[in-house]
């Protein structure tokens, strides 16, 4: 029964909701029309206007039966029968006269005479008249008479000041965005502006939408579980979570698990951005959270979900002479005040997500408030493979595609990201008036992303063609020899974007990387300047990224990292945010210094070690070189082909030997979110300026080293 009734509640709602809400729109189209429709009634037949020559002709052929002055400013003149029948005046027998009467009881005159002075006016006429020959019993007196206009009058002292009411309140409800909230207008300004989904609603995304992120999806399902079974918590003695944080890098499906939570439940789910609670005035947005829990409340057990929600939840303090009591800090104390304050919200969990988890407020993050702190990584090679067929699902592919292949081809790629790279394929394959999309479709696809799009036609000088050449064989040579260097997918002295060339590798997943390694991607990362020292003599400005890239690397290293052994193992990273290093340094000038020093040394040290490796290998630096110039494009293959097998392999080869030997297995690699990644055209490492940063892997594979902005010095 109890079920019944809710039903019933349930669907009474819904009727309610179904029925049309009175537009005050139609306020606006109805003045609008009766304005439009008086204009046209007292504009509609014009009576005409006659001359001082007209007026004395009519005279003379003695048409006027009467005149009539109104207001002593306009005279009424109105025609005889015989005037009206005749051919002297076409404009009236036209028009109908002035109405039906044809005489002097007519309604409307048949012509009128704008009267400059009054005074000359009457002896004038009179005058004339005795010239025409008129009789004493033929004159026509003037009659005068005062006509007002009441309603004119008052519409014209009333329609400016409706105008204007109509004005403000259309103003007022396009700044208050459309009067949000049940009543409109601006007394809504503090209502919700949340969307509710609930079991009415038709939300399409579930979890099965949701590849990858099966940990995340774990603790989200576990939420929506107790939503559906809660005694089976609740008998042990557990309570239902009051929050979770979704924390990731950008479009790594935080929102989209948000989503699949609400095609889940069967509770309802109010979705809100951060920025909704922002208004320009005062107060709003703590009312605006005020009203999106009352509602919450009202329907629980219920799911409240905010996006981006660091738009509001910035820490507090940070800079107290600029931001100490600001609307932002108003909304976030009610907001806090409301997760975990004196009043009860049982049945209300909080949803949120962000990517800058290091700038919230502290008092935000802990446990009552967002109990469960859910981190959404970059997906390894299985889950972008999973990603992969979920986003090729609508696309027509050749027979047996080889998806793992290209989820090993995208390192570091985001689930937005390879949704892209999806769309791309297919638009390319579309381009080139295929039936299905191929192999290649997806590759030139990863290009595009990564390098931008190929400007072939982009004229370039010989000079110019041939130090780009060399600048990418350094690069490839550098690489190709050392040990801990990313493995070479291919190089192009095709131009791309704003790059005049580039070098795609392939880097390894990987956590946490060693001083060897960031040496060796630094060492790679100045080989293309280095090669333009060696056979040209002169450097220029193409390796511009380059060197922004390995100056950020080594001063990561030594301020961050701990890897420098004058400084030692000291960092001045800030994990929590919270700190006001942007005003203060958290070091000396002494210790600023020495910092610089070590970072110039580093980078030193990493340029004499390019410089070394291509002097070494000069011959097979040429070679390539020579070969870029032929082709344009070279993959791995040639440079085997030069160079031999890189170290690296060389190295994994007879460690694998040495287990088989020993009858140990040689030890695979970790499945890991990658470290360094296919960045735009750039190289070198991450940049490194916060943890996010850190722990996430940089984007896929590709080092697209530039002569860019050749301009800059």
């Amino acid at each position: 029964m109890a079920e019944n009734n809710n039903n019933k509640g349930a669907d009474n709602k819904s009727d309610k909701n179904l029925k049309p809400k009175f537009n005050s729109n139609w306020i606006f189209a109805i003045l609008a029309i009766s304005f439009i429709a008086i204009q046209l009634i007292y504009s509609g037949k014009t009576t005409p206007k006659a001359l001082t020559r007209d007026l004395m002709e009519m005279i003379s052929n003695r048409d006027i039966e009467r005149l009539v002055i109104v207001n002593k400013e306009i005279a009424e003149i109105y025609l005889t029968k015989e005037a009206l029948q005749s051919d002297r005046h076409p404009d009236i027998n036209v028009q109908g006269g002035g109405g039906m009467g044809l005489g002097a009881g007519s309604q409307k005159p048949h012509y009128t005479y704008n009267i400059a002075d009054i005074s000359t006016f009457e002896p004038f006429f009179l005058e004339e008249q005795k010239k025409a020959g008129y009789s004493d019993d033929e004159i026509i007196y003037p009659e005068t008479i005062t006509r007002r206009n009441y309603f004119g009058e008052i519409l014209g002292w009333t329609l400016p000041f409706i105008l204007l009411i109509f004005l403000w309140m259309f103003f007022m409800r396009r700044i208050t965005g459309g009067g949000a909230g049940a009543a409109g207008g601006i007394f809504s300004v503090g209502k919700s502006r949340a969307q509710i989904f609930d079991k009415d609603t038709n939300v399409k995304i579930n979890f099965s939408d949701v590849a990858g992120l099966e940990e995340a999806k774990t603790e989200v399902m576990e939420i929506v579980d107790f939503l559906k079974n809660p005694r089976k918590y609740t008998k042990l003695g557990g309570k239902i979570p009051k929050g979770a944080l979704l924390i990731g890098p950008p479009g790594t499906g935080k929102t989209l698990l948000a989503k699949a939570v609400a095609g889940e439940a069967n509770v309802p789910f109010f979705s809100i951005s951060g920025s909704d609670f922002v208004e320009m005035f005062v107060g709003v947005g703590a009312s605006r959270v005020r009203d999106l829990f009352k509602q919450a409340k009202e329907k629980a057990p219920s799911i409240i979900f905010i996006d981006e929600i660091d738009a509001v939840g910035r820490a507090r303090g940070r800079n107290v002479n600029f931001s100490s009591n600001d609307e932002r800090e108003n909304t976030l104390n009610q907001l806090l005040t409301e997760m975990d304050g004196f009043g009860s919200n049982m049945g209300v969990i909080i949803l949120a997500a962000t990517n800058r988890a290091d700038i919230l407020d502290r008092a935000l993050l802990r446990a009552g408030r967002f109990d469960r702190q859910i981190h959404v990584e970059l997906p390894d090679v299985k889950e972008r493979e999973e990603i992969f067929k979920v986003h090729l699902r609508p696309i027509k592919t050749e027979k047996n595609f080889d998806i793992a292949f290209l989820a090993k081809q995208t390192p570091g790629f985001s689930g937005a990201d390879i949704a892209n790279v999806c769309n791309e394929a297919a638009l390319i394959a579309a381009r080139k008036n295929k039936t299905q999309v191929e192999k290649q479709d997806f590759l030139d696809a990863i290009d595009r992303i990564v390098g931008g799009l190929e400007r072939k036609n982009k004229i370039i000088s010989p000079e110019e063609k041939k130090t780009v050449a060399y600048h990418e064989a350094g690069h490839a040579t550098v690489s190709w020899l050392l040990e801990h260097a990313s493995p070479l997918l291919k190089v192009t002295i095709i131009p791309r974007g704003r790059a005049l060339g580039a070098a795609w590798y392939l880097p390894e997943e990987r956590q946490i990387t060693t001083r060897e390694q960031l040496l060796d991607e630094m060492a790679y990362a100045l080989g293309g300047r280095a090669a333009e020292q060696l056979v040209f003599g002169k450097i220029s400005t193409g390796a511009l990224n380059d060197l922004e890239k390995i100056t950020k690397q080594a001063y990561a290293m030594v301020s961050y990292f701990g890897m420098s052994e004058k400084v030692g193992n000291i960092s001045f990273y800030d994990s929590s945010g919270q700190g006001d290093f942007g005003f203060t340094k958290p070091y000396s000038e002494k210790t600023a210094e020495m910092i610089d020093k070590e970072a110039k040394e580093i980078i030193d040290s990493a340029y004499e070690r390019a410089i070394n490796v291509l002097k070494d290998n000069m011959k097979g630096l040429t070679e390539l070189a020579e070969l870029l110039l032929e082709k344009e494009v070279i993959f791995s293959e040639d440079l085997e082909r030069i160079f031999g097998k890189r170290k690296a392999d060389i190295l994994k080869e007879e460690k694998e030997k040495k287990s088989k030997r020993k009858g140990v297995p040689a030890s695979g690699k970790s499945r890991a979110s990658s470290a360094s990644s296919r960045k735009k055209p750039s190289t070198g490492t991450e940049n490194i300026p916060s943890e996010a940063e850190l722990k996430e892997p940089e984007k896929p594979a590709s080092k697209t080293n530039a002569r860019k902005d050749t301009n800059k010095t």
